[in-house]
């Protein structure tokens, strides 16, 4: 049987790999699940975001991630990137 990429709270790492929630299956299984509904998928991660915080500071305070390095995590991956322009330069 194969196990699922859900997060193991309140550490946030995956049940079945153990990296970081979301882990790179977890990010896939989402954007399959989710299909065209991305801007639903960012609200589920808003949330998700949110809870993390919340548990990850009241476990560790000290040692919990930095807000920025969540972020990223949680949502940095699902948000729409700009085509970039000629040049380099985001459109």
């Amino acid at each position: 049987m194969t196990r699922r990429h859900d997060p193991h709270r309140p550490l946030w790492l995956c049940r079945a790999c153990g990296g970081p929630w979301p882990c790179g299956a977890a990010r896939l299984t989402l954007l399959a699940e989710y299909g065209d509904s991305h801007v639903t998928l960012c609200v589920y991660l808003a949330g998700m975001f949110h809870t993390a915080v919340e548990d990850l500071y009241r476990l560790a305070p000290q040692d919990a991630p930095k807000p920025a390095a969540l972020h990223e995590r949680f949502l940095g991956w699902a948000a729409p990137r700009r085509p970039r322009r000629e040049g380099g330069a985001p459109g």
